[in-house]
């Protein structure tokens, strides 16, 4: 128990309640109590990463449930023709009905269920994938933690919207604490939740949340992480794992809304920024100039394209992305500390290779899959770095994720 930092066992019991647990397969761990869930991530990190470093006891939470600041639910009908909503059964588009989620933040099942309540009397049917007809896909329900504001995302197969603000009054006047709603268009034949068109319904179209003392902007489609609890305590490691003194220039890849470069901005003589992800590059430059953070740029790039380019205009070739020019480049690369935070599939080989030839210091490695991140260490490892810390948080108790903080740094010449 004294391993496992910030856990408490007495809440072990709610997590051993959850009626859906076997048909929708999303908490594949909510049976175990806490303490089993956190001894079994625990072995999963150490058998991965344990050949390379030594790995500190998993951070896990106190309140190990409610913690999904971001819940998507998806409505269809019944073989009565009656409204449903709830969750698709891992591997498939069957919706699993569920009027509560022990992992999603309780005001998302309460607003489904007045959206399923409302819809009958406002004749709005729910989308049939099959056939390509009615009217709502999903809504997607976002909370500020610190704020408790609520976004609302309205996913409709068509842009054909009757008696919307009717619908909107009829639904803010059921939930205050709704702050802004927006009407998504998917009228796509595809996996895809969102889709590209969206019109801001009420409110200010986004939401924000504090994070390291620092407020970040959160719109529809930008990545935010889903735990803020345990996202305050990954990105502080991540942090210090920098070591940043005031004079270092910061590469922060796969950055998403720009949080962790952000943060590091006041420890570091510059950050630059890199995603793909447009909507996220709008917020991060927003967030950076709500924050009044002037020493990071935000480029939209793909992260290894950029990576290997940059190398390239450090090697002497002229640079042909804006945001690489406002870094201030030192003598040997230009570049001290890389932080990386990329998808589940892990990083590529050429943005290591990059990395490696950059030859920062030090290399922040933020990972949501200790497999690719195992994989992706052993390629630094065998390039000249050596692990240092790797540090598992319980970011997604009652499932099999992980998140892991690793931070490697240049061998010692002999």
């Amino acid at each position: 128990m004294s391993e496992n930092r910030g856990v408490k066992t007495t809440e072990n019991k709610a997590y051993m309640s959850c009626k859906n647990a076997a048909s929708c397969g999303s908490c594949t761990l909510i049976s175990l109590p806490y303490e089993q869930q956190l001894k079994k991530k625990q072995e999963y990190v150490n058998s991965l990463m344990g050949k390379y470093v030594r790995v500190s006891p998993i951070v896990g939470m106190e309140n190990p449930y409610h913690y999904r600041n971001k819940v998507h639910i998806t409505f269809g009908s019944d073989k009565k023709g009656n409204v449903i909503y709830g969750t698709y059964k891992e591997g498939t588009h069957t919706i699993v009905p569920a009027k509560e989620c022990l992992i999603e933040c309780e005001c998302a099942r309460q607003i489904a269920a007045t959206i399923a309540s409302l819809m009958p009397s406002f004749k709005m049917k729910p989308y049939d994938e099959d056939r390509h007809t009615g009217f709502l896909r999903h809504i997607l329900v976002r909370k500020s933690h610190f704020s408790s504001e609520v976004m609302l995302v309205l996913v409709a197969g068509t842009n054909v919207f009757p008696s919307k603000k009717n619908f909107v009054k009829a639904v803010t006047e059921r939930h205050p604490e709704i702050s802004t709603i927006i009407f998504n268009i998917n009228d796509k034949n595809t996996s895809m939740v969102l889709g590209e068109r969206e019109e801001v319904l009420y409110g200010k179209g986004y939401i924000e949340d504090v994070l390291c003392k620092k407020t970040f902007r959160i719109s529809s489609k930008s990545f935010y992480q889903v735990n803020p609890v345990q996202t305050e305590k990954l990105y502080q490691k991540a942090i210090e794992c920098a070591a940043l003194t005031g004079k270092e220039t910061v590469i922060d890849a796969y950055c998403g809304t720009g949080t962790i470069g952000i943060v590091a901005a006041d420890k570091a003589k510059s950050v630059l920024g890199i995603e793909l992800n447009k909507a996220a590059v709008s917020d991060a430059r927003i967030n950076a100039k709500n924050n009044n953070v002037k020493n990071i740029t935000f480029v939209c790039d793909d992260a290894t394209k950029y990576m290997t380019r940059f190398k390239a205009a450090t090697a002497g070739i002229k640079p042909d992305t804006a945001g690489m020019t406002k870094l201030k480049l030192n003598d040997k690369s230009g570049v001290d500390v890389v932080i990386m935070d990329p998808p589940r599939a892990g990083s590529t080989k050429e943005f290591l290779k990059a990395v490696t030839k950059m030859s920062p210091s030090r290399v922040v490695y933020v990972s949501c899959n200790p497999e690719t991140l195992a994989r992706d260490v052993q390629y630094l490892v065998n390039h000249g770095y050596k692990a240092q810390q790797c540090v598992p948080f319980d970011m997604f108790p009652g499932t099999e994720h992980v998140e892991t903080v690793c931070l490697l740094s240049q061998k010692t010449p002999i």
